[in-house]
């Protein structure tokens, strides 16, 4: 027995024609027929006179009809509530997002997510790619924002969206344009160790180890600040993040170079661990987050 046989039964008993139910329930008459005659077997009772014209309800089948409009109703009101709850954006949400992607995302989202959703209470953490996922199988953090892929394999993740990596620096004589088998023979600065889009370069780029700085100075880089500083100091190259790249001055963008045998690509993606407690939390952010920054990026 199922809800759609008591919608069945319902129809014959209002339109007297198990042809006319048919149409009103868009399924041909012969399946209508069939669940209808399963029904009555299922409950040991004759629901309808076939044999009268037009289609009468047995005494029988009109109790049977009372309990079948309930169900069918209650079965409503739960899909209503069940709507309603899913709709609901509230509450207090942990979200980590790793640097890299802090600094350009969080000042496009951040001021129409707390306007759009008032109930709903953001709690933002900065944290590296590591530490957002111990925290996220710790239970410290709902959900995170990181690159991927990566090589946890026990988190579940969503595309955000995809973004070039630009790259900024300095060329010989003028030039704007290089290969990408010309990057490992460049000066390039980078993030430190850690950060995945550290990794994530040196991958793309086949990077081996070069000089970046003179033997007597060595720097740690967490930002994108201090690496363009660097570049500008030392006439070196360095990747940052289209969005990131969008908020340089107009001097700063003169050092853009274009890579003329393809691009650079990162996946900027939304992670969680257990997520069924906020599931409809987290799947509106992730629309909201892609509608939002899809759009800055067109």
């Amino acid at each position: 027995m199922n809800i759609q046989q008591l919608e069945y039964i319902l129809a014959v008993d209002q339109f007297k024609s198990f042809s006319k139910a048919a149409d009103y329930c868009h399924v041909t008459q012969a399946t209508l027929s069939a669940m209808v005659k399963k029904l009555e077997e299922q409950l040991d009772v004759v629901i309808f006179d076939r044999k009268a014209n037009p289609i009468a309800t047995t005494e029988n089948g009109r109790e049977i009809l009372v309990q079948a409009q309930q169900v069918v109703a209650h079965a409503n009101a739960l899909l209503s509530s069940s709507k309603a709850i899913n709709q609901k954006i509230e509450g207090k949400v942990k979200l980590g997002i790793i640097p890299t992607i802090a600094s350009s995302v969080l000042p496009l989202i951040m001021k129409k997510l707390v306007d759009k959703y008032p109930t709903l209470h953001l709690e933002i953490h900065e944290v590296t790619t590591n530490q957002l996922v111990k925290d996220l199988r710790e239970g410290k953090l709902d959900v995170g924002i990181l690159s991927t892929p990566i090589a946890a394999t026990d988190l579940e993740t969503s595309l955000l969206y995809v973004e070039d990596l630009r790259l900024y620096g300095y060329l010989p004589s003028g030039k704007k344009s290089i290969s990408k088998s010309e990057l490992n023979q460049q000066r390039m600065f980078l993030l430190q160790e850690g950060h995945c889009l550290r990794d994530q370069i040196i991958q793309l780029c086949d990077l081996k180890k070069n000089k970046s700085l003179p033997v007597n100075l060595s720097v740690e880089s967490n930002t994108f600040d201090t690496l363009l500083n660097l570049v500008d100091t030392f006439q070196g190259m360095t990747l940052l993040p289209s969005l990131y790249a969008r908020q340089l001055s107009e001097t700063r963008m003169c050092q853009l170079v274009d890579i003329h045998d393809g691009s650079l690509k990162r996946e900027v993606s939304i992670c969680y661990y257990r997520p069924y407690a906020k599931w409809n939390i987290i799947r509106r952010l992730q629309s909201e987050i892609t509608e939002i920054v899809t759009d800055h990026l067109k």
